[in-house]
């Protein structure tokens, strides 16, 4: 077992969190701006032990983390997400759920009696983003079935689950909202299996389009333009019987098969019909950020891997290893041009990224977007986790960072200032890891610069996650014994 002396990362990062806390104000030091008035709220895994050490990264139990801000103070709160998996591991102390890579059913045997009995149980613990949708929070995984939570209490008031009869399928933890509407991409496995894209306005769900495929392929989002639903289907394909029957867990049954490339399916979003197809060379992506088109092309941003070994990086027992160097996932622009049918592809920057986020509500489907925000590794320092932030300037092709020794940020959202004069001004929220004081704080970075402008410090960790939105206060609020409440004007 690697001491924490020799890791500290991982034993920070990692190991188990099963605090649920409430801080009315955090300490600060520098200034935290005092024009952001909201609620950050980021999701990611809050215990990763239980009697057991699970397999992977993506496995962890849902713990929503809440950070209010207003007039330059930041007040904390953190909650399990109620969910049927996080119950059984409290009372039980076992996994009963089958997670992305760990699973309860050790035999086909009995994968096969609990299919008979009404299972197997697949987990409802939404652990990977947080939806903002017509003024509702939503916690999302990629099971069929979301949580709506209260943003203030943090307490779980209802589910969406896109309307499936059939529940032998899973969706993407990456929606795109279109106005009032959502949309998303929904598997069905099957003797016939099918990329499906929903939408739903709040209330029924309806089938904007249906792709049948062989052997479906691991996907974690899609893309959506103004006119078009893309699907990058990688060669990260499964046999769909085998998520039935299989001993394996979810995604131990997929196989690398870079011989078929990398289809792309363009859908007119009017019609619902397959409008155009092309193959690339084999690549794995988790994340597209954003897409649009210009005169005769669709221009496709994604964050893009030369093959799936990431997911294998992922698991706890290599993580544990810190001479281990993760992949670099790096920030590619497919432009499909329509009139030729033929594609280009090039890398917009040569350094690492990861969780990408832009600002979606300017720079969703328009041409002229230009920044992109992540996580990423610093070229110097490849072992270990990820421990810079980078901004991606696509106009400019070029680069800026930050980091500071011992510190392992996570995903960075982009709020903008009020009045803003351009796309980047405003601030980046990041909660970051201290691995050599063991405790977390929420970073406000300038946007333009990259320079801090303020941290608040949390009395305790929070463990690698993975996304987090922000929700603007529009109305006049007041503090009141550590509560917002908002005041009756």
């Amino acid at each position: 077992m690697i001491s924490q002396e020799n890791n500290p990362y991982f034993e920070a990062g990692f190991s188990a969190n099963n605090q649920e806390t409430d801080v009315p104000s955090l300490e600060i030091s520098g200034t935290i701006p005092e024009w952001i008035h909201g609620l950050l709220i980021r999701n990611g895994p809050g215990l990763v032990r239980s009697e057991k050490l699970v397999n992977h990264w993506f496995d962890g139990l849902s713990m929503l983390h809440r950070f209010e801000i207003r007039d330059g103070q930041v007040g904390y709160r953190s909650r399990f997400l109620d969910c049927n998996a996080y119950r059984a591991v409290k009372e039980t102390g076992r996994i009963a759920y089958a997670e992305f890579a760990t699973d309860p059913c050790k035999s086909l045997f009995q994968k096969v009696h609990t299919l008979f009995q009404g299972g197997p149980a697949i987990t409802d613990s939404a652990k990977v983003n947080i939806a903002n949708w017509n003024g509702r929070a939503f916690a999302l995984g990629e099971p069929l079935m979301q949580a709506e939570f209260d943003k203030n209490t943090l307490e779980r008031v209802g589910v969406f689950d896109y309307g499936q009869k059939e529940k032998t399928g899973v969706t993407t933890a990456h929606p795109h909202i279109d106005g009032a509407r959502l949309y998303n991409l929904v598997q069905q496995f099957g003797a016939r299996s099918f990329y499906q894209i929903l939408s739903s306005d709040g209330g029924a769900v309806r089938k904007e389009a249906s792709v049948g495929v062989g052997e479906p392929a691991y996907l974690h989002s899609f893309g959506m333009s103004r006119n078009y639903y893309i699907i990058a289907a990688g060669p990260l394909v499964v046999q769909p019987i085998t998520l039935l029957v299989g001993a394996r867990p979810f995604i131990e049954n997929f196989q690398w098969k870079p011989e078929r490339g990398t289809p792309f399916y363009l859908i007119d979003r009017a019609t619902g019909k397959l409008a155009f197809q092309f193959k690339t060379p084999p690549f794995f992506s988790f994340h597209h950020v954003n897409a649009f088109e210009r005169e005769d092309e669709l221009v496709m941003d994604l964050v893009i891997y030369d093959d799936a070994s990431i997911i294998q990086h992922y698991y706890l027992q290599r993580l544990a290893n810190p001479e281990i160097e993760l992949p670099f996932g790096r920030l590619c622009r497919f432009v499909f041009n329509f009139r030729t049918e033929k594609y280009t592809q090039e890398y917009l920057s040569e350094q690492c990224i990861e969780l990408p986020h832009f600002d979606y509500a300017y720079g969703f489907a328009r041409p002229d977007y230009r920044y992109v925000y992540g996580v990423s590794l610093r070229p110097d320092r490849r072992r270990g986790f990820y421990n810079q932030l980078i901004k991606i300037d696509l106009e400019a092709r070029q680069d800026k960072v930050w980091h500071e020794e011992g510190c392992y940020p996570g995903e960075p959202v982009f709020v903008p200032a009020p009045d803003r004069t351009s796309e980047d001004d405003g601030v980046l929220l990041s909660v970051v890891l201290s691995a050599d004081e063991q405790a977390s704080f929420l970073l406000a970075l300038d946007a333009k610069t990259m320079q801090e402008t303020g941290r608040a410090r949390l009395p305790q960790k929070v463990l690698f996650g993975f996304h987090g939105i922000f929700f603007r206060k529009k109305k006049r609020y007041e503090w009141l014994v550590g509560e917002w409440i908002q005041v009756a004007r």
